[in-house]
């Protein structure tokens, strides 16, 4: 049998792909090494941030506009509650190049956006505490996705569209061609079509077919801490983005009584993902410890951390793009810890690039050829 479309790696991605093609009327299978959702992607420890005005640049504000849209369709054909509107701060210098971003596309694009000064929003939030020369530049219509229901929504929706999911099965090896082959332990399977959103894991796959892209996998780490809920509850705090000149920090109110959550963006060891994940640690606690101390001081403890996976680029700007020679095959990888929240518009476009050869949103940011690759 050969599929119309297969899609490697079925997290957020690939689950979002596999919907939009099998709702075309496609015969589509998603492979997935695990069984989603699952602990080894990018898409565990329950909440990712949805922010509109963006501090990467203005440039992403269309897309991640989209991915806000369909997020929202998601909810009303899965009846799911997905979104949690608790707002975004984006905390830092005044002139720090990610605040300037934020400001510049909520000018650009109209986007709902409040300036506080320090004081300000320490008397809005008394649950934190700000130097005097910081700003907090806070968006009312931002909020937090739940990564785990985003996933079983989307499943649900493909599985019911007709595709086909094999769980627990991992792609060795991958022949291009006008039929492309795709082995895994047990089978091979064939396509016109391959996608490839494969995550941590796109980097070795891509090998297969002689090519290397620019994608490390990263060790990260995030933890929650307990929380008072009169001052960190969701619908008391908001999610939070704070940028300083060489470290950024990212979190969320109290949701559920989960406690505050806190990650550190930057940084991390490059690893191998076929490794075990070194568990969270001393080290890992202290860092995170300092930043909570400084600017939320009156959490509680520690409860637990967690080590998760990025998948960097050089620039931390995604890849999206058909394969050098290979117009038969798509690859959306090295979504560097700000994918999340775009995987509904990403489902759209590989979808829209695998059966029109195009999409409606502009690309050009995520071109392959912007690295030196063979």
């Amino acid at each position: 049998m050969i599929y119309d479309v297969i899609v490697i790696g079925a997290g957020s991605m690939g689950m979002a792909t596999g919907y939009n093609l099998a709702k075309a009327g496609k015969n589509v299978l998603m492979l997935d090494a695990f069984n989603p959702p699952h602990e080894e992607g990018s898409h565990h420890g329950e909440t990712r941030i949805i922010r509109f005005a963006y501090g990467e640049g203005a440039s992403y504000v269309p897309f991640v506009k989209r991915a806000g849209e369909l997020w929202k369709e998601l909810e009303a054909l899965t009846d799911e509650a997905l979104f949690l509107q608790t707002g975004v701060m984006n905390v830092g210098e005044e002139t720090h190049t990610f605040i300037q971003n934020v400001k510049k596309s909520a000018r650009l694009y109209d986007l709902a956006l409040e300036q506080y000064s320090a004081a300000e929003a320490m008397e809005k939030w008394p649950g934190l505490s700000l130097p005097e020369n910081f700003v907090a530049c806070f968006e009312p219509t931002a909020g937090v996705l739940r990564v785990e229901a985003c996933i079983r929504a989307y499943k649900k929706l493909a599985l019911e569209a007709g595709a086909t999911l094999h769980t627990n099965e991992k792609v060795q090896n991958i022949k291009a061609g006008k039929i492309v082959s795709v082995q895994t332990a047990n089978n091979i399977y064939e396509a016109k079509h391959l996608v490839v959103t494969a995550g941590a894991w796109a980097t070795e796959l891509l090998q297969t077919v002689d090519i290397t892209i620019p994608v490390t996998p990263t060790r990260k780490t995030f933890a929650w801490f307990e929380a008072d809920e009169h001052l960190y509850h969701e619908d008391i705090f908001p999610a939070y983005c704070f940028e300083f000149a060489d470290s950024a920090y990212y979190g969320f109110p109290s949701i559920d009584g989960a406690g505050l959550k806190l990650g550190r963006h930057d940084g991390g060891d490059g690893i191998n993902p076929n490794d075990p994940l070194h568990p969270f640690d001393e080290q890992d606690a202290i860092d995170l410890q300092n930043f909570i101390n400084r600017f939320m001081p009156q959490h509680g403890a520690l409860k637990f951390g967690k080590p998760c996976k990025y998948s960097m680029t050089p620039d931390e700007d995604f890849i999206i793009d058909f394969l050098p020679e290979h117009q038969n095959i798509v690859i959306a990888a090295g979504f560097s810890g700000h994918g999340f929240k775009f995987s509904s518009a990403v489902g759209e476009v590989l979808a829209d690039l695998t059966l029109k050869g195009k999409s409606k949103q502009d690309l050009s940011l995520f071109k392959l050829s912007r690295f030196n690759t063979n």
